[in-house]
């Protein structure tokens, strides 16, 4: 019987997916982080930006999120240290808080789902450290991948601007 987790061996031991026998491809992946604000926060949002006693939150979030995009293989042990060719993060407001969109591409031999999912996560964290001098009452509700394509399988959740 074979694993079901790629990152267990035959021995039930951790290790790196081998990816030597793959093709490159072009690879793609989109996640996506939802922040509730409180008013006093949603209060602070002006146009396309946010200003805390630290600084501008959303320029400083997407450099961070950029930043951890490009170190995931450090974070997360069996991530593969990838050339990552382009990096889109996006900060909107909605009615109660924020959404996060990270969108990576690159062409390789594995995807880019954890990347772009930890680029997503380090912005929404950023937002957090930025604002809770003014208020603790945030909740980072989700983190999750919209979409990815390349490889041997595409995914979609099917939303529309996913």
């Amino acid at each position: 019987m074979s694993n079901v987790l790629s990152h267990i061996n035959a021995q039930n031991q951790p290790e790196m997916v081998d990816v030597s026998h793959k093709t490159s491809t072009l690879r793609t992946a989109e996640a996506e982080a939802v922040l509730r604000l409180p008013q006093v926060l949603l209060d602070t949002i002006k146009g396309d930006q946010m200003i805390s006693p630290k600084g501008p939150v959303f320029h400083t979030a997407i450099i961070a999120g950029t930043q951890a995009v490009k170190r995931t293989h450090e974070l997360i042990p069996f991530c593969h240290a990838l050339p990552v060719e382009g990096i889109s993060i996006s900060i909107k407001p909605k009615k109660d808080g924020l959404m996060i969109r990270c969108r990576v591409k690159c062409v390789h031999k594995t995807g880019v789902e954890m990347e772009a999912l930890t680029g997503a996560s380090v912005a929404a964290l950023t937002i957090y450290d930025m604002c809770k001098s003014v208020s603790h009452d945030i909740v980072i509700e989700q983190v999750r991948l919209l979409e990815k394509t390349g490889g041997k399988s595409d995914f979609y959740t099917g939303e529309e601007n996913a």
